[in-house]
């Protein structure tokens, strides 16, 4: 398995709800397992689009498909799948146990001082 990408196991789990399987009416996609691991692999790395690796295809095209599957609810039709498989409860965050720091929140930073209007200009 390659890093960020799926194991066997995960693919079985989802492989028959994804658009272009082998029966499903349209065309057949013979690249879905690679779509997904490319998805995966962009959001899990946390870099651009256009820094996808060329393995996984041209990026508009991995980008214009997951936005379809978005749109027609594919996407959230396979996690609610996995959602329901108790072992992947660990994998879902919520707010209640996300930490932020206070500086992201808005405090006020110490030895940040503004000056008045008017005060004096540094040369």
């Amino acid at each position: 398995m390659r890093r960020y990408g799926l194991s066997d196991g995960q693919w079985e789990r989802i492989k028959d709800l994804l658009p272009g399987r082998e029966g499903h009416v349209g065309g057949t996609a013979a690249d879905n397992r690679l779509f997904i691991e490319a998805v995966l692999y962009r959001y899990r790395a946390g870099i651009p689009w256009r820094d996808l690796p060329a393995r996984f295809g041209g990026w508009k095209n991995v980008h214009r498909r997951l936005r379809r599957w978005c749109e027609g609810g594919v996407i959230k039709r396979i996690f609610r799948h996995l959602a329901a498989d108790h072992d992947n409860e660990y994998m879902m965050i919520d707010s209640t146990i996300v930490r932020a720091h206070q500086h992201s929140a808005g405090a006020r930073k110490k030895g940040v001082r503004i000056r008045p209007p008017g005060g004096p200009v540094a040369d």
